[in-house]
């Protein structure tokens, strides 16, 4: 019988519940359990494939395309799971899935109203893993009182009264903050947070306590005294110097002793404590790798999440730790900046915004022999600099940036040419790829054929090959002997682009071998 935990958020959002669930998640793993996770957003678009990262961050894609938040990508990394359709939902699927029974006349005529026909969709999704897993961690995106997130809350209500009491456990994340005026740490808000559950009818079981200072006795006292919870499931969460150490601080507070009571299941094998070692042990360097990130959201780090946690995982695995910078495309001072850096990747986006600047960051990698990574639009820059460059195509481009260009060396997809809407209508999800012999793709994967997740409307125009090639930039992978995948320069300490997003397959202890070889890349170029 399959277990669920839900995770609601309190106070303010950003609290970190999807780390708090893949954290219990990971502990519940070591203890022999299959877990799976997924995420609920109240939000009423369909999915965040064409939201600004400003608004949501990094879009993450699973293995069958869909376009997610990036908490999937945490859950991914936390859980080494792969992550479907299944595991994201947001209220703009739902209601259109619920709307498009309407029309269908599935409901018989009868008036259809968020109770029961919304949460009846909502629920059956909550359940969509009973068959893949012994436990399922449900996260409930926003905030407890937002008026977007009461069908999702009135879901779990009802969703914990028609199955067995010790079947369903809730998790409410809160914050304790710190009045420094005070000296004092406060618990009014999480009280607050506490009751407006508590009327919507969820009563939590474990309260996670997000605080910049250690919660004494008497705090947590107040909390299980106030919120009316056992004082052993006031769980105190502090900042860690990574996130991968957060499952061993809830550890030593017993929080997955306090689960496995509530849910009534013992553990499947002895507890494997070797996991908290060896994520210790690759936080353990001294060596320092300087990488720039050159992009249009140099501001918000979370627009480019997974590529900084694959970054940091690459580098842990060598034994060194990568300062990671992120520079503006559109920076006038960007290329005397990059005069201090080890390494230079240019991510993927959309749009002409800062095409320019990254070309140029391109060309002086390659001139200076530094190692360069580029990911999909990154790749795409790469060629054009190529083309302009070496190929002395002047005036290359991509068709994405200027439809008259004279040379296209990179353009839209045939199948993209008739498409009216952006949500959900890219090449998106796993392809394959085979790659060629004696290139530097093949050196860092040591296979002939990969799979990986792309999200593109446009590729590298293979009329081109032939000149790009003469240049000194070759094509080392394809997919379906056609459309070309990967590119690299021979001449160059370390040059390669990708089409694909190699970032949403890096493991806290397996670093994708691209991000790996780019990190060591980068610590000979010191």
């Amino acid at each position: 019988m399959t277990k669920y935990i839900f995770i609601t958020g309190g106070v303010v959002s950003s609290l970190g519940k999807g780390i708090s669930g893949a954290s219990i998640g990971k502990l519940l793993q070591l203890h022999g359990f299959k877990v799976n996770m997924i995420k609920f957003d109240p939000y009423i678009n369909v999915d965040p494939g064409t939201m600004n990262p400003y608004q949501h961050g990094e879009v993450f894609v699973t293995t069958d395309g869909a376009e997610s938040d990036l908490d999937l990508g945490t859950y991914e990394r936390f859980l080494d799971v792969y992550t479907s359709k299944a595991n994201t939902n947001t209220a703009g699927d739902i209601y259109k899935t619920v709307i498009t029974k309407e029309r269908r006349g599935d409901y018989d005529g009868a008036t259809v109203q968020v109770i029961p026909h919304i949460t009846d969709e909502i629920k059956r999704r909550f359940a969509a893993l009973k068959d893949e897993c012994d436990i399922s961690i449900i996260e409930i995106g926003g905030t407890v009182g937002d008026i977007e997130g009461l069908p999702f809350m009135e879901a779990a209500r009802q969703f914990k009264l028609e199955n067995k009491a010790e079947d369903i456990l809730s998790i409410h994340v809160t914050l304790v903050p710190y009045i420094a005026g005070a000296h004092e740490l406060k618990t009014k808000p999480t009280q607050h947070s506490v009751n407006k559950l508590r009327e919507i009818g969820i009563s939590p079981d474990i309260i996670i306590c997000r605080t910049e200072y250690p919660l004494d006795e008497s705090l947590k006292k107040k909390i299980s005294l106030f919120c009316n919870v056992r004082q052993d499931c006031v769980v105190e969460a502090m900042d860690a110097a990574s996130i991968y150490y957060i499952p061993e601080a809830l550890y030593n507070q017993k929080v997955d002793v306090v689960v496995i009571e509530k849910l009534n299941i013992k553990p499947k094998s002895k507890f494997d404590k070797a996991w908290f070692a060896k994520i210790k042990s690759l936080g353990e360097n001294n060596k320092i790798v300087k990488i720039a990130v050159v992009g249009k959201y140099a501001d918000l780090k979370d627009a480019y999440k997974s590529i900084d946690e694959s970054l940091n995982i690459a580098a842990s695995e060598l034994k060194a730790k990568a300062e990671v910078h992120y520079l503006g495309a559109e920076d006038k001072n960007l290329i005397s900046k990059l005069k201090s850096y080890d390494g230079i990747l240019v991510p993927g986006g959309f749009g002409n915004r800062g095409i320019e600047g990254k070309i140029k960051a391109i060309t002086y990698a390659r001139e200076n022999k530094i190692p360069f990574f580029g990911i999909c639009l990154g790749m795409q820059c790469s060629v054009i600099e190529a083309a302009r460059n070496l190929a002395k195509l002047n005036d290359a481009n991509s068709t994405e940036f200027d439809e008259t260009t004279k040379y296209p060396v990179i353009k839209i997809l045939d199948e993209q040419k008739n498409v009216k809407y952006r949500g959900g209508t890219m090449r998106l999800g796993n392809y394959k790829a085979e790659i060629k012999k004696n290139t530097l793709a093949h050196s860092l994967y040591k296979a002939t054929e990969i799979e990986e997740r792309h999200r593109h409307r446009y590729e590298l125009n293979p009329e081109f090959v032939e000149t790009l090639e003469k240049s000194g930039m070759t094509v080392s992978a394809y997919h379906k002997k056609v459309l070309p995948e990967i590119v690299e320069i021979k001449e160059h300490s370390f040059f390669i682009g990708v089409q694909f997003h190699p970032e949403f397959g890096s493991r806290p202890m397996k670093a994708h071998p691209i991000f790996k070889g780019f990190i060591s890349a980068a610590l000979k170029n010191k």
